[in-house]
């Protein structure tokens, strides 16, 4: 069965993190993604460590699916090879600065003359348009903008950010849900168009409770640790080995905590706990009162616990037992798949299964320019006109550079240059 984009060809400017996530799961549906980086150093992503046989894993897992075509696009030539790829794109992704793409004459204006159909996807710090369009823009800054680092850990501490690179895949889901809709409405009335997002309004947009609160109260959200604003029990509390999630935040569930799981009815009669709103309010008392019983045991006691009595709960693991549990294997969640120079190697699995094919990891990720011959033979170009544009220094392929400097080098193991007889 095919997949939803098979057939869809995307051009994929982007580097790091928030871009390279949208188009990886635009290759999970079938597109044919073409990613196009500089060299000889490529995505930035690709000298983040642990590194493999000279290739990041961090980078590998984040661009599967892709092609990688490494051209030099400050040259006239290579320019025309990106721009002419442009001509028959379905989708174009980019995350430069603003200004940058059209300073490279790779703008959704020009590219959309010669191809009206095209769907083009901005990703920035701070957006195409504003005060701060000009400004560069990581994670760490659209989180500490967004509000969302005075809202995150414990009372009274400093800010913290969140433990992932959230407002990053915010992004990146935010420009994929843009694009399909865009691509939804070409199919349905023929013509593309130009969409843009940002990392601060990307993060922004998912905080939703906070914003009612603020608008509808004045209410600040300050950081509440693992506390719910709305709810409680609902929240993390320490065993005793570490610590286990409760969701008790209806008055049935409450009841099946106080009397299933805890063995202490008493609590529904405290005037204290009367009510949701009222726990919430008290909820430093209920915290030393619960953890007061779950102290006396081992989180996989409560955890057994709580399942008997259909409460909400679980562990809360350390990244490394995540994926010893049951329910993440039994799900799929990791997959191994064989790539050309670092052997067999992990990868995330899609978190989204479906009763057709909706997606699927087909290839790992490319080395630095590891189809950049593939993909200009695809445009036409014959072999002659390939190895001119690598021995220009037009195009580049990672491992064609290696043998090609190896064999101009001494063998320092033998002690014999080879250049002699």
């Amino acid at each position: 069965m095919a997949l939803p984009l098979e057939g869809v060809r995307v051009l994929d400017l982007t580097s790091v993190m928030a871009g390279p996530y949208c188009s990886m799961l635009l290759g999970d549906m079938g597109a044919d993604v073409v990613k196009i980086e500089s060299f000889p150093d490529g995505d930035t992503s690709r000298g983040f460590t642990p590194q493999i046989q000279g290739e990041s894993y961090c980078f590998t897992v984040l661009n599967r699916n892709k092609r990688s075509l490494a051209i030099d696009m400050k040259s006239a030539k290579g320019l025309g090879i990106v721009q002419q790829l442009a001509k028959s794109a379905d989708i174009v992704t980019e995350n430069f600065r603003p200004g940058v793409v059209k300073k490279l004459g790779l703008d959704y204006e020009r590219l959309c003359n010669d191809n009206r159909g095209l769907v083009y996807a901005s990703m920035s710090g701070f957006g195409q348009t504003g005060p701060y369009a000009s400004r560069g823009g990581y994670d760490i800054v659209a989180q500490g903008m967004s509000g969302i680092m005075m809202m995150t850990g414990e009372p009274g501490g400093r800010p913290a950010k969140v433990g992932i690179a959230m407002n990053d895949i915010a992004s990146g889901v935010t420009a994929l849900y843009a694009i399909l809709g865009a691509y939804i409405s070409r199919l349905r009335f023929g013509q593309g168009q130009y969409v843009e997002t940002s990392l601060l309004e990307a993060g922004l947009a998912w905080s939703q409770w906070e914003f009612g609160a603020f608008f509808g109260a004045g209410e600040l959200p300050g950081p509440m640790g693992t506390r719910h604003r709305r709810a409680a029990p609902y929240q993390a509390y320490r065993t005793g080995d570490g610590y286990v999630t409760v969701g008790a935040n209806n008055e049935k569930l409450w009841r099946a905590f106080c009397e299933q799981v805890c063995s202490c009815p008493q609590w529904l009669d405290d005037p204290r706990y009367a009510n949701n709103a009222l726990r919430v309010e008290h909820a430093d008392a209920l915290q030393a009162d619960i953890e007061a019983v779950f102290v006396k045991h081992a989180t996989a006691h409560w955890v057994h616990a709580l399942d008997a009595a259909a409460v909400p709960g679980g562990p809360v693991y350390g990244y490394e037992q995540v994926f010893e549990d049951p329910q993440i294997k039994a799900r799929g969640m990791v997959v191994e798949i064989e790539h050309p120079i670092m052997g067999n190697i992990k990868t995330l699995g899609s978190p989204v299964k479906s009763s057709g094919s909706l997606s699927s990891i087909r290839r790992p990720a490319p080395w630095l320019g590891q189809h950049s011959a593939e993909v200009l033979k695809s445009l036409g170009f014959e072999d002659e006109a390939i190895n001119d544009l690598f021995d220009a220094g037009v195009i580049y392929d990672r491992l064609r550079h290696d043998r090609q400097r190896s064999d101009r080098e001494p063998d320092d193991r033998k002690g014999i240059d080879r250049q002699q007889p």
